[in-house]
């Protein structure tokens, strides 16, 4: 998706980041993970960030708000149970409003693939994407980046061959899965092998034309076997639209349980983006386990969306540098 006329400090796919961006994000996250409050809350004081969320949400919501409170920013919650958009009002209108109120950056979540992309171009505010549609979560592919790096003991900075020599095996609902979507186009330009995962209702095989360093794998277990990086996916009920599916064939397939895990991939880390469904793709035994990486994934939430906070107002404070910029 072409980024013109949208805001530089926008995130709408991880596309539009070079793996040098990248690298400066994480860089970013790390040095503000680590500032003293005191200091950090100085960054973005008083700015205004508003966050706009059509969907649910536990885990994104969450960290992005506490990511712009850590940086000293105001923030408000629109949602659509609670706001004009109840009475129908649209995203256009909702968001020229929130700019009318002051609010300098936006971060949505959308049902609708493409909602950032409009929402920038009509508010000319940078806009930050929390999950559209069936699109991407660049958010959740940041954090789950700086999440591998970390468990794979990988320090340096990041670049083409970081993750050379490592298969990240991907597990689920991938048709509907913007974190699927995101991850997929992000690890292989830094060198890993993606390996999707799941039946063909779930996985068609169109879904390996997402990008190069992508490829198929029906048979989990065979995929487990190759893999260092296990991340699973939940069926998403809410969007399968009448499809069905047989949940015992399902789990005994392509649950991430205990026995399976040890059989085929004992020393790979286990991811989840939540929400888990406990039971259904992973077991609590597998979720809790020491292999488990679930919980830094949450945690790592806030200083990777603080540095994309930063980053979406830098062009009116500071660079990611703490410099000022000229503009």
């Amino acid at each position: 998706m072409s980024n013109s006329g949208v805001h530089p400090g926008s995130l709408i796919s991880v596309t539009s980041l070079s793996v040098d961006e990248v690298q400066r994000i994480l860089k970013l996250a790390g040095e503000l993970e680590k500032e003293a409050p005191a200091r950090r809350v100085q960054r973005l004081f008083k700015r205004r960030v508003a966050l706009l969320f059509y969907e649910s949400s536990t885990r994104t919501r969450t960290s992005f708000e506490l990511a712009a409170k850590a940086l000293g920013a105001d923030t408000t919650l629109v949602s659509d149970k609670s706001s004009s958009i109840e009475k129908g009002e649209s995203l256009k209108d909702t968001g020229l409003t929130l700019r009318a109120l002051g609010a300098e950056c936006i971060i949505l979540r959308s049902p609708y693939s493409g909602a950032p992309y409009l929402l920038a171009r009509a508010t000319g505010l940078p806009v930050l994407n929390a999950g559209d549609g069936m699109h991407e979560h660049p958010s959740q592919a940041l954090l789950d980046l700086r999440t591998i790096l970390a468990r794979l003991k990988k320090t340096g900075p990041v670049g083409p061959n970081t993750l050379k020599g490592v298969t990240v095996t991907i597990c689920g609902d991938i048709f509907h899965s913007r974190v699927a979507r995101s991850n997929a186009l992000l690890l292989p330009r830094l060198g890993a092998r993606v390996v999707l995962c799941g039946p063909p209702p779930l996985l068609p095989e169109t879904a390996a034309r997402i990008g190069p360093g992508i490829e198929i794998e029906r048979d989990f277990d065979r995929a487990l076997d190759q893999s260092q990086i296990v991340m699973m996916l939940r069926i998403q009920a809410e969007r399968l639209a009448g499809l069905s599916l047989d949940l015992d064939e399902y789990k005994a397939r392509y649950q991430a349980n205990a026995e399976r895990i040890a059989a085929h991939a004992p020393k790979a880390v286990v991811m989840h983006p939540g929400p888990i469904i406990r039971g259904m793709e992973i077991t609590s035994e597998v979720a809790d386990g020491p292999q488990s990486a679930i919980e830094e994934q949450v945690a790592n939430g806030v200083p990777v969306r603080m540095a994309l906070v930063a980053r979406a107002l830098s062009a009116k404070t500071k660079d990611l540098g703490g410099k000022e910029r000229r503009r």
